[in-house]
């Protein structure tokens, strides 16, 4: 009984993997990659005992592509977490998207790069450089795909709620040298138990040293730290985040939800007692799926119509 056991456990986990290995893969650049140096580093992948992939030295940022049968014009970018160091493409990524096309809308699972001074000219702008880059190419294939250019969301989960926060606070001086005019704002975001701050009382300090490194300039830090960066321009948010998150605290996600409030910021939070951290879309503390409290949230604001 238990190798029965085993050999259906391992089929699922290999149906899973393949399932998101299957769907299109595009990559984000056309030529060479920007704000890249010639180096011998190469992509890490590694499994967790379930199965599940975690990626590390990305040189080549791609977008996987997941498609609904009944495409109702939104797309949504999600950014897996993994602390700038590593991507947690499964449970915050590519099952993320299969949710996303429940709902009709297209899902671009991003497998950004992550700050490595051995391979990026400047790593503190890496992962934001390829977050706008998505943007740009959605906004550009949205013909392709049957979606609205004006109906792109962003989701990113720990410090992919980082990478977010940052594209949808810091849009109006997109990094790198492009010349493409076309709009890096998300249309709406969506930040799961995200670090926000990179201030040394809330920070995750990982997450922050992994990008800015060990002793980060004072002016650094408040540009990263996106609460400071919330305008009235910042999209529409929708929040998720358990109390005994000890990996990152929950106050990241009240100063951004108090940050949208103080700008007339559209904003939805939902706050769990427990759950942790890195639940992904499942927190098994409690019998409410805040994936259907999303759908409600993208259902009142016209996203799903």
């Amino acid at each position: 009984m238990r190798k029965l056991v085993f050999l259906l456990f391992t089929c699922l986990t290999t149906v899973t993997f393949a399932h998101a290995q299957n769907q299109p893969v595009i990559p984000l650049y056309s030529g060479a990659v920007p704000n890249s140096k010639p180096s011998k580093t190469a992509e890490a992948v590694t499994k967790r005992p379930d199965g599940s992939p975690r990626i590390s030295q990305v040189v080549q940022p791609t977008l996987t592509v997941y498609k609904p049968a009944k495409p109702n014009g939104t797309a949504v970018i999600v950014c897996p977490g993994g602390g700038y160091a590593m991507l947690a493409m499964d449970h915050e990524g590519h099952d993320v998207a299969r949710r996303f096309n429940e709902m009709g809308i297209t899902a671009f699972v991003l497998k950004y790069r992550l700050p490595l001074d051995a391979s990026q000219t400047d790593k503190s702008i890496t992962p934001l450089l390829d977050a706008q880059q998505a943007i740009r190419l959605v906004r550009q294939k949205a013909s392709e795909y049957a979606i609205n250019p004006a109906r792109v969301g962003l989701m990113g989960f720990s410090a992919g709620g980082h990478l977010a926060s940052t594209a949808g606070t810091h849009f109006a001086r997109p990094v790198g040298d492009v010349k493409d005019q076309t709009s890096v704002r998300p249309d709406f975001l969506m930040l799961i138990y995200p670090v926000i701050s990179f201030s040394d009382s809330l920070t995750h300090m990982g997450s922050r040293t992994n990008l800015l490194g060990e002793k980060p300039a004072a002016e650094q830090t408040k540009l990263y730290s996106n609460e400071l960066q919330v305008t009235a321009q910042t999209p529409p948010t929708f929040l998720v985040h358990a109390q005994d998150d000890k990996v990152v605290k929950v106050q990241n996600a009240l100063v951004f939800y108090e940050a949208c409030l103080h700008h007339n910021v559209p904003v939805e939070m939902h706050l769990y007692p427990q759950g942790g951290h890195g639940f992904g879309m499942n927190n098994k503390t409690t019998k409410d799926n805040w994936t259907d409290r999303l759908q409600n949230w993208l259902e009142a604001g016209g996203w799903l119509k």
